[in-house]
């Protein structure tokens, strides 16, 4: 793919911060610095697209904290002129981001995400007797900088551009040169961006029969599964020699109507579940939800909010949950996680 120019100047027009300042402001109009920022918009616009201008963008501020749900991570929110920023960048340069990736590539992409890539491993587990699970370790800690930083430099060419992409990678570091911080804007970009050499390698070099990518989840699937391991063998080099990514162990390979385990759910041949994991962890919050509200910690419409939105979760389509929802919402006080395992 050939490098792409003319980018930096249309990141701080007025139009474009304006709408990046819409898209920041979705879902965080309560928080205090966005309704400061909001409260002196257009002089606070006209000084971001200065400091731009100028190279001279303050990057790397917010806050950190730690959620435990579905696992311990550490999430870093950028303060809301920087996701003013995140936002203007990517409105340029995400269609960019986006011709570099093939098709099955599923997280951070308008019309795909979660769900389609659940139906394309169902598709591909119906289609193959065999597949192989693979994910990275650490992900996002273990992300080079010195490496994602000259891959950008192959598909940009602006370099006031390619500038402001290193202060921000550099600005935030898990280990010396590696790491980006979960929870802002650019970092999935990157992160999505920075696994393409390996769709690449499976499709092209590898010639997988079926594949697909969910930020670092991947799977493979094929008819023979010594072809499968061989080649389990040969993406486990290429992550460490050309990424400096180790897999997460186990990578496995396995039948597909045994089930894959894959973004909360198990994928069958015929049909998806939801996982032991993903069982467990609806029952457990929604007697944590139950108990908070006994406890007066939460209104009624609170814990309806909080029940419809766990919910949602179990209502992917393609996922055989009714029964699983209703045998937990009928009784769930009598219940105990070992109940839905299955």
């Amino acid at each position: 793919m050939q490098r792409v120019g003319g980018l930096w100047e249309r990141i701080w027009q007025h139009e474009n911060l304006e709408l990046a300042f819409c898209k920041a402001l979705r879902g965080k109009r309560r928080r205090e610095d966005a309704q400061e920022f909001a409260a002196r918009r257009e002089e606070n616009l006209e000084r971001l697209a200065e400091d731009l201008s100028a190279g001279t963008v303050a990057v790397g501020e917010g806050t950190q904290f730690t959620i435990y749900d579905p696992k311990k991570r550490l999430i870093t929110a950028p303060c809301f002129r920087e996701r003013v920023l995140h936002h203007a960048i990517m409105n340029v340069c995400e269609p960019v981001f986006e011709r570099s990736l093939i098709a099955d590539t599923f997280a951070c992409r308008r019309g795909k995400g979660r769900i389609a890539a659940l139906l394309r491993a169902r598709q591909f587990a119906a289609q193959h007797a065999c597949f192989l699970k693979m994910d990275v370790r650490k992900y996002f800690d273990s992300v080079s900088h010195e490496v994602l930083l000259g891959k950008l430099a192959r598909l940009f060419k602006d370099v006031p551009l390619l500038e402001l992409f290193r202060r921000i990678i550099e600005s935030y570091a898990s280990a010396p040169g590696r790491g980006l911080p979960i929870g802002s804007l650019t970092s999935q970009h990157f992160a999505n961006f920075y696994l393409g050499p390996l769709d690449r390698l499976v499709k092209q070099d590898l010639r997988v029969a079926g594949y697909a990518r969910y930020m670092d989840d991947f799977g493979l699937w094929e008819d023979d599964s010594r072809q499968l391991t061989v080649k389990m063998g040969q993406v486990t080099e290429f992550l460490g020699d050309e990424l400096r990514l180790t897999p997460n162990p186990p990578s496995y390979v396995q039948r597909t109507r045994q089930g894959m385990d894959w973004l909360g759910c198990r994928v069958y041949p015929s049909h998806m579940t939801l996982n032991r994991r993903s069982r467990r962890r609806f029952a457990h919050k929604l007697r944590v939800y139950e108990a908070m509200f006994a406890a007066g910690q939460m209104d009624e419409c609170e814990l309806q909010r909080r029940v419809e939105s766990l919910v949602a979760f179990t209502r992917t389509e393609g996922v055989s949950s009714w029964q699983f929802r209703r045998s937990v919402l009928e009784k769930p006080s009598r219940r105990t996680d070992s109940d839905f395992e299955p």
